[in-house]
């Protein structure tokens, strides 16, 4: 289907006057119906209230339930054209697991007005988080990346000129970790792991995802860690601080080893599950996800030693972190194979949730 083409089991009712991230809600619907793998059954159209701004899986529940209608109180939301369908009423507040962002939440429906266009916004925007992450993106930074967004979206910058931006910034980092300028180092660091955040949002808000720019993001999002925690070994030299040859490899050896071992532990997960993360098992594995030795919570311990004036300390300790995260994962995933040997399935503790 082609991206600028309204799809034919579409049917817009309603007013879309009033701009949203950017866009008119005519515009925003037609590109979530766009990036849909999911079709109305043939002879029926997918109806759509243009007066409501709604979350992005409303519509993937309205397509893969096409015997129900969501509402807002009397007012009709979305829903395919299906006689007799039963209706569930957004306001009360159900809540549907979300698969593609590992949460359960609460669909919105917000009526799109000038006066409602600021808090729909946000409520878009808060839809697009992944409920399971680190405790940076989670608790640090959300109102900082939203107002980014916000903006980005206001100069039509598009998700891959933020990501691109992002990546000029962490390559700078390194060569800042690597000539030992730490809390330069940081500064850029900082800007680029709140990018890293922007970028996702805003192709989520704008309806802007892409193949290519989920291979940008996460290709970088994967290669650049160790090469910064390489780097800083290397700056520790401009400090007085350097390890020695001995340190040096078991540090390094240490974080990249671990680094690579736990992304094989979680892929095997996945692999093993049926698409199912290892962070949203169980609800230890969630909570855990908040500090285990990813890039976020290693800035922390780092930024700590640097507070102390001690960066080796901080590398040394990112090491030990990085392999006891490693081990917990692993005992998760033998853990995992011990209940399905058990007859017991793996399921999400999110998914289990009542709805």
């Amino acid at each position: 289907m082609s991206n600028d083409v309204m799809p034919e089991w579409l049917a817009l009712s309603g007013s879309a006057e009033v701009p949203i991230w950017g866009m008119d809600n005519r515009e925003r619907v037609r590109r979530l119906a766009c990036a849909s793998k999911k079709t109305p059954p043939e002879g029926r159209k997918l109806q759509v209230n243009l007066a409501y701004v709604f979350d992005p899986l409303l519509m993937r529940l309205a397509l893969d339930n096409p015997d129900i209608a969501f509402v807002h109180g009397d007012r009709f939301v979305i829903g395919v054209d299906t006689p007799g369908a039963k209706t569930v009423d957004l306001a009360t507040g159900p809540e549907f697991y979300n698969a593609q962002l590992r949460k359960l939440e609460r669909p919105f429906a917000i009526p799109l007005t000038a006066g409602t266009r600021a808090q729909a916004e946000r409520a878009s925007y808060n839809a697009s988080y992944k409920g399971v992450t680190d405790l940076l993106t989670k608790y640090l930074w959300p109102g900082l990346a939203f107002h980014m967004t916000r903006i980005a979206a206001a100069l039509r910058m598009t998700p891959n000129m933020v990501t691109a931006i992002g990546a000029a910034l962490c390559v700078w980092a390194t060569v800042l970790f690597w000539q030992g300028h730490y809390w330069q180092g940081m500064a850029a660091g900082f800007v680029f792991m709140v990018l890293d955040t922007v970028d996702g949002k805003l192709a989520r808000c704008t309806v802007t995802s892409s193949w290519w720019g989920n291979i940008f993001d996460h290709g970088i999002d994967l290669v650049h860690p160790p090469f910064w925690w390489w780097a800083w070994a290397v700056g520790l030299g401009r400090w007085g601080l350097a390890y020695s040859t001995e340190t040096f490899a078991w540090v390094i050896g240490a974080i990249v080893g671990g680094y690579v071992v736990q992304r094989l532990i979680e892929g095997a997960f996945m692999r093993l599950y049926g698409g199912i993360h290892i962070h949203v098992w169980q609800r230890f594995d969630s909570r855990f996800r908040l500090i285990t030795a990813r890039r976020n919570p290693n800035m922390v311990i780092l930024f700590v030693s640097l507070l102390f004036a001690r960066p080796d300390i901080g590398l040394v300790a990112v090491a030990w972190w990085t392999v006891l995260s490693c081990a917990v994962h692993a005992v998760r995933l033998v853990q995992a194979r011990a209940q399905t040997s058990a007859g017991k399935p793996v399921t999400s503790w999110l998914s289990e949730a009542p709805q």
